[in-house]
């Protein structure tokens, strides 16, 4: 796929099998975003096995269909018969945003673990539901924000602040820019109710970055705002947003997103990170180097020991899904805590719910 289009760019990792084929099985159901692919093959790579595939609409399944023959995936003719399937242990799913939440819920109640797009709901009262049936069937509700966990500058960022590279994390800027391209969007993707508004949908990548990389557990809204530029046939398209935002930890946080990517830019989006320590920074450049590389997962660093540059496309990995699949096996948290998939999602929805609209 074309990485000058978003939503249908499949992104692929290498194999770095955790089990053997057959010991984890999982389905699709949900086949609205284009990010059910890359969840897909995250899985794969790690040796999870696809077994069932079910959306109402048959183009979008035999698309998987096909991209996935040599997986031997099947078309099940309902939910249920994959919720009734016990070899089953998890279902990724990305269906409309706004009906994430219930879908997960059905998903938990039949025993099996969830794995969904982001943003994973849309209300603070699809995440009370979230919650409670977290409680009561003592299934997992993991997201998968793919601009982190499957962007290997962002992994490799993840790694040099672990190892102290830049001292404590004080401060994440991050830039989302996006491309439109609308006429190859669905309906309900202009539909605010059903895709959340700007900050609840790409911001969300934003905001859990900024809890992962500062080690944050929760933050306040200081400051939001979203508007609609240049779009006034989608009126109820937000084209831009940003926040503000402050950790419980005293790290501060500003983000931007918006659909302006311009036609000239090699690909979707020139992502762009910059998280300040106390003893240096990083940047990431994420999917560009603009005009002097087309290559993705460019990392600088500095620091006491001098400026540092290295890319790390093809380098690292996403080793978040054999984690994923270990942790769902074992019932651990080591891919990534409930608590923290859940609190970026809720802060996304307080930013949006916040936001003053500038135009």
């Amino acid at each position: 796929m074309s990485k000058q289009d978003e939503i249908n760019y499949i992104l692929k990792g290498t194999a770095n099998p955790v089990v053997k084929k057959g010991e984890f099985v999982f389905a699709a159901i949900g086949l609205d975003h284009g990010h059910i692919y890359g969840m897909a093959n995250g899985l794969l790579e790690a040796g999870a096995t696809l077994k069932w595939v079910y959306d109402p609409d048959s183009v979008k399944v035999q698309k998987f269909l096909e991209e996935y023959q040599a997986e031997g995936v099947r078309a099940a003719d309902s939910e249920e018969q994959i919720f009734q399937d016990e070899e089953v242990k998890l279902v990724a799913a990305a269906c409309i945003t706004s009906e994430r939440a219930d879908l997960g819920v059905r998903v938990m109640k039949a025993g099996k673990d969830y794995f969904v797009a982001k943003a994973p709901f849309t209300t603070l009262e699809q995440l009370a539901l979230i919650k409670q049936t977290i409680q009561e069937t003592g299934r997992k509700y993991m997201v998968h924000y793919s601009e982190r966990l499957q962007v290997e500058s962002a992994v490799y960022a993840g790694a040099l602040v672990k190892g102290g590279a830049i001292g404590k994390v004080i401060q994440v800027m991050g830039m989302g820019p996006h491309r439109l391209d609308a006429p190859s969007r669905p309906a309900w993707f202009f539909e605010k109710e059903k895709y959340g508004g700007i900050l609840c949908d790409i911001g969300s990548h934003q905001i859990e970055q900024f809890l992962y990389y500062t080690g944050a557990t929760d933050a306040t809204i200081t400051e939001s705002k979203i508007g609609n530029y240049v779009h006034p046939e989608y009126p109820e398209l937000d084209d831009f947003g940003d926040a503000s935002l402050i950790g419980n930890n005293g790290a501060t946080g500003y983000f931007r997103v918006d659909w302006f990517t311009p036609d000239g830019l090699s690909t979707w989006g020139d992502g762009r990170m910059f998280i300040l320590g106390t003893d240096g920074y990083i940047e990431l450049r994420k999917y560009v180097d603009v005009a002097k590389s087309d290559m993705s997962d460019n990392v600088y660093w500095v620091n006491k020991d001098g400026e540092h540059y290295i890319n790390v496309q093809g380098k690292v990995g996403f080793p978040f899904f054999g984690q994923l699949i270990l942790d769902c096996i074992n019932r651990t948290e080591n891919a990534m805590t409930q608590e923290h998939a859940l609190k970026a999602a809720e802060l996304c929805v307080k930013a949006q719910m916040l936001a003053r609209k500038v135009v």
